[in-house]
């Protein structure tokens, strides 16, 4: 399974960033092959408007099947339920490692609705 989680920097080691949209970066991490890969987010980082709907799309072009993340607004959610990725949530504080651990653990359960308004950070 691909396990897509928000970073704020491109390694395992990395803290989970706690923006979906704005993340930093994302790291898919493959659970089958414990093999990653990074995908830079920074285009989104200034954005005015939109940042969540662009960084789902881009999550869900990458085949992640979840999201770790600190928090997900509305439209983010939307696009992510609708491509069939689960949402989880409340994972900053973590490194990207610890928060896939706590996944593979079945430590964690999905959202089914935003944690956060839009534009909240």
């Amino acid at each position: 399974m691909k396990v897509c989680v928000t970073a704020t920097g491109p390694s395992l080691d990395s803290k989970v960033d706690p923006r979906f949209g704005r993340a930093a970066c994302f790291v898919v991490f493959d659970t089958d092959a414990r093999t990653y890969e990074v995908i830079e987010n920074s285009q989104q980082l200034q954005s005015a408007q939109g940042a969540g709907i662009q960084a789902a799309s881009t999550v869900a072009r990458s085949g992640a099947q979840a999201v770790l993340t600190g928090n997900c607004g509305p439209k983010a959610f939307r696009v992510l339920s609708e491509s069939g990725i689960a949402v989880y949530v409340g994972l900053d504080g973590m490194t990207v490692m610890e928060a896939i651990g706590q996944l593979i653990d079945g430590k964690l359960q999905p959202i089914t609705a935003a944690n956060v308004e839009g534009h909240w950070a």
